[in-house]
């Protein structure tokens, strides 16, 4: 029998928007132990892939570690064999694919999981939610996942406007971030925030908490 308490968790807050000159991912760094014991506070859920490309994390850390090492690696097998780089539909589809395998294979753990993901290509810019099974959706404004979610997407509702700046955008992550921190237990101790625009993807801000007592 598999001991829950064992198996490390992200919980989470993640946090994708679009904006008119890119695509801002930002996510919290707890990660718990059966979603009781905090195990580690300073774990980046936000991961750049290329320069084109960056995701966002949650669920089950074993299986979102695998599974990010397998998209990288057929990200690359797909680009030396069609000769050409991957965009970012295709890149998102060749995602979801893993992850609808992966929640179905047999297993005696539940292979939970959930990515964020924003790239660019000729098109422009996009941003997709890849779901525990595997279903992939596109926005053309902004989303969140995981536990802190709700607490998120209500500050998403109320800050969000259309054809924003990535620095406006950069802000309005922090926010739902931050309020899904203050009121979501599984959600807390920093936050990352990756950028992607015509530069490239870049760290554009990041936040360790203290939430130590002293005298």
């Amino acid at each position: 029998m598999v001991d829950e308490h064992k198996l490390h968790k992200t919980g989470t807050t993640t946090v994708g928007v679009v904006c008119k000159d890119g695509v801002v991912l930002g996510a919290d760094r707890k990660i718990t132990m059966g979603g009781q014991i905090v195990s580690n506070k300073k774990f980046e859920k936000v991961i750049i892939l290329t320069d084109d490309f960056a995701i966002t994390v949650a669920g089950l850390l074993s299986d979102i570690q695998l599974l990010t090492k397998l998209f990288k690696a057929q990200m690359k097998l797909d680009e030396l064999r069609k000769n050409k780089k991957v965009n970012t539909k295709e890149a998102a589809n060749m995602l979801a694919n893993l992850v609808y395998s992966n929640v179905r294979k047999f297993s005696t753990i539940e292979g939970i999981t959930g990515f964020l993901f924003g790239g660019r290509d000729i098109s422009g810019f996009h941003l997709y939610e890849i779901g525990m099974d595997g279903a992939l959706s596109k926005f053309d404004d902004y989303t969140a996942d995981g536990s802190g979610m709700f607490f998120a997407t209500g500050v998403l509702e109320a800050g969000y406007k259309e054809n924003m700046s990535v620095d406006d955008g950069i802000k309005l992550v922090v926010s739902a971030l931050n309020a899904a921190i203050q009121r979501d237990t599984a959600s807390g101790a920093g936050c990352d925030v990756i950028t992607i625009t015509k530069e490239g993807t870049k760290k554009a801000f990041f936040k360790q908490l203290d939430t130590k007592l002293t005298m």
